[in-house]
């Protein structure tokens, strides 16, 4: 049995009481996976194969404006950090799609503005934020009242991993069993770990030759590594959440990178290979290795692209960003300093 994206939706949006606005403007932060999510299950619903779990960096992400256009003469317009798109541009037939799931709950025509503090396309997770804050804004504009869990489910049409990025914090994906995917959603944990630092190492910009869409599929179809991959996610994420909530450092950072490095393994050994990879990725990566060894305590996670997260404590952060000029330090439990809000 096939189900399509507009059938969740609806089932998801039925009954629900409408009060449309003219305008509303959400944010949804980046989310930085510690076991990864590599392989669909349903590719229309974006389901995927395994749990994953991320956190998520709160003052990073994906700014969306929704605005009614003033006339019925009007189309949809989107704007993407500052550019217009026009119909034919995968960004913009993707966004607008997204849109049309809440078309009879948000009658009329919009301008669609998005504005992401990360590059698109190079493996910063620059589309979970995107979808995320966009399924918000439009539930503003609506006027719909939705819960954290049907939130997480419709940003999950639009891109799988912008599911984990609904709220903020530590948050687990569950793939689900059921085949209209109500059952596959993220939901987030209370733990807190105010010491974690995240650091973005960019290294490459341009958008990655081969989509994760693409590659996943390639991945599952043709690795022969990739059949452990979904008990190796399996057994990761138990001991991730085991060491969050004993908030042992070295059992967290050297799972997570062990997963990545498994992942990016599975994708090595598809037909015609996939590597994400540039000569620079693999040069920071030993640079991390090195330091490893002296006695620092700094791991590494790769996404699907060439660019690198690095996982430390604050007692390490002077010895990594001397290492690492560049590197963009993030607090995802900032204290006292209360995230930027999600919407308004």
């Amino acid at each position: 049995m096939t189900i399509s994206r507009n059938e969740v939706a609806a089932t998801v949006l039925a009954g629900k009481p409408t009060a449309p606005q003219p305008f509303f403007q959400a944010f949804a932060p980046v989310n930085i996976a510690l076991c990864k999510y590599w392989g669909k299950r349903q590719h229309e619903l974006n389901t995927p194969l395994n749990d994953s779990l991320s956190i998520t960096l709160p003052e990073t992400g994906s700014t969306t404006r929704i605005s009614r256009q003033p006339t019925a003469a009007d189309r949809d317009r989107v704007v993407f950090n500052g550019q217009s798109l026009q119909p034919g541009d995968p960004m913009h037939d993707r966004i607008l799609a997204h849109v049309e799931l809440f078309r009879s709950y948000a009658p009329g025509y919009f301008l669609i503005e998005t504005d992401n503090d990360v590059a698109t396309g190079a493996g910063l997770a620059s589309s979970a934020s995107g979808f995320a804050a966009l399924t918000r804004a439009l539930a503003g504009v609506a006027g719909i009242a939705l819960s954290e869990r049907e939130l997480s489910i419709l940003s999950r049409l639009g891109s799988g991993s912008a599911c984990r990025s609904i709220s903020n914090g530590f948050g687990r994906w569950h793939r689900g069993e059921r085949v209209d995917g109500m059952d596959s959603f993220a939901t987030f944990y209370s733990w807190r770990w105010p010491q974690l630092r995240v650091g973005v190492l960019t290294v490459a910009k341009e958008r990655k030759p081969v989509g994760s869409r693409e590659g996943m599929a390639r991945t599952v179809q043709h690795s022969t590594l990739y059949r452990k991959w979904v008990d190796q996610a399996k057994h990761d994420i138990a001991l991730l959440e085991q060491a969050i909530a004993s908030r042992d450092f070295e059992l967290f950072a050297a799972t997570a990178e062990h997963n990545a490095m498994t992942m990016h393994a599975t994708m090595l050994s598809a037909w015609p290979p996939l590597l994400y990879w540039q000569p620079q990725s693999v040069e920071a990566l030993q640079q991390v290795w090195s330091l490893r060894k002296q006695g620092v305590g700094v791991y590494v996670t790769m996404d699907a692209g060439p660019n690198l997260k690095l996982l430390f404590l604050q007692s390490s952060a002077a010895a990594v960003g001397e290492h690492f000029p560049s590197l963009r330090v993030h607090v995802p439990f900032p204290g006292a300093d209360a995230p930027r809000p999600l919407c308004g």
